[in-house]
């Protein structure tokens, strides 16, 4: 499972089709994935009920949470690919990589703390399939050897305590002995996995893109990574964020960053740009599908094996909205070919999608976050 956002929206106009169903005309951003129609759907309609209009929406992107736009008081709840990761993270060396252009992230645990992103091709790369010299090797199992015996005493020193705490200590000292737990799962199964050879690949280390504008290729040069994890087996959930910046991008024909291009106020020429640099966007995820189409696994293109989700926190980026979220899902083995029109003015709620995502996975959770069901339309 890849999940993929792009928090300043995209342009509802260039994205959604006009019909719903599997007769839709491509609008200028579907056009990119052209060859692709019957490998991936479109859906519209869809919201986080009760996640308001802000940048800050991004916090609840993969977890649902309410009011992020409310500052003050917000507590995150534990995003989709960390839940997947409770359930089959183990199964592979890595379990889950949350990965990002520039900056933020999108993963958080259940205790609602944020997961650090990677954001060097380079160090990705090493972490995955570069052996480090016996010394590294034994060094780093003592360091988690270590750091099991650290928890352990502190775990013990918080447990005394506990007895002489009032309601709310007790509460915040619960908190932490779940982010203990977390972090011991962890470390657990690093532990294991230092002790196996690292897959070999037939490629070479990237160079780390350094051009703070160039989102773009900082994005071409993870999703490369991203597929050679899938292909290696090296992680079966990700997360990749495409964060769009003020600075103007190295493409040409724009001469404002896509921040502010996405605050256009229906300005002709600063919608024609904001078309240019979200599709230049759609280029880097049509190659990754590509990649994952065109790659064969026991007699299946890794695309049918592999879902990507690519979506936004925001519907519309002029106004802040979080409604009508765009929405492509490609692989995974669900029905595609289709564009699924909900209405936008009495959706289900976007952790239904997630719900059914959770199911594809093997994973028979009967909720995550706001779900009401599994979201419909979507069974092969």
């Amino acid at each position: 499972m890849v999940c993929v956002c792009t928090p300043l929206g995209l342009h509802p106009a260039d994205f959604f089709p006009k019909t719903p169903g599997p007769d839709y005309d491509l609008t200028p951003h579907l056009e990119v994935f052209g060859e692709l129609r019957n490998d991936f759907t479109v859906i519209s309609g869809l919201s986080h009920p009760e996640v308001g209009s802000s940048h800050d929406s991004i916090f609840s992107f993969l977890t649902g949470a309410p009011h992020p736009e409310i500052r003050s008081g917000f507590r995150n709840s534990i995003s989709l690919d960390q839940f997947a990761a409770e359930q089959i993270g183990g199964l592979t060396r890595f379990p889950c990589l949350s990965l990002s252009a520039e900056g933020f992230g999108l993963s958080w645990t259940r205790s609602g703390a944020f997961v650090p992103s990677d954001l060097y091709p380079a160090n990705v790369f090493a972490r995955m399939f570069l052996d480090g010299r016996p010394d590294e090797v034994k060094l780093q199992r003592q360091r988690l050897s270590d750091g099991r015996s650290i928890l352990d005493m502190v775990r013990e020193q918080a447990r005394q305590m506990q007895p002489a705490l009032g309601q709310r200590d007790r509460e915040k000292v619960d908190e932490y002995f779940t982010s203990v737990r977390e972090l011991e799962q962890r470390m657990a199964i690093a532990e294991e996995w230092s002790q196996r050879p690292k897959p070999q690949v037939d490629a070479q280390q990237p160079q780390n893109n350094m051009n703070s504008a160039d989102v773009i290729g900082k994005t071409r040069l993870m999703f490369d990574l991203v597929h050679l994890a899938i292909q290696t087996d090296s992680t079966r959930l990700i997360t990749m964020l495409l964060l769009g910046t003020s600075q103007v991008p190295p493409i040409p024909g724009v001469s404002l960053g896509h921040h502010d291009l996405s605050h256009h106020g229906q300005d002709p020429q600063k919608i024609a740009q904001l078309r240019t640099v979200e599709i230049e966007k759609m280029k880097v995820v049509h190659e990754l599908l590509l990649k994952l189409k065109n790659t064969e696994e026991q007699g299946e293109s890794l695309l049918d094996r592999t879902m990507v989700y690519f979506s936004s926190n925001l519907g519309d980026a002029s106004t802040h909205s979080t409604k009508n979220l765009p929405v492509l899902l490609a692989g995974g083995g669900f029905r595609h070919g289709q564009h699924l029109a909900f209405d936008p003015d009495n959706p289900p709620p976007l952790s239904n999608l997630y719900l059914s995502m959770l199911h594809r996975l093997g994973i028979n959770a009967e909720k995550f976050a706001s779900s009401t069901g599994t979201l419909t339309g979507l069974e092969s």
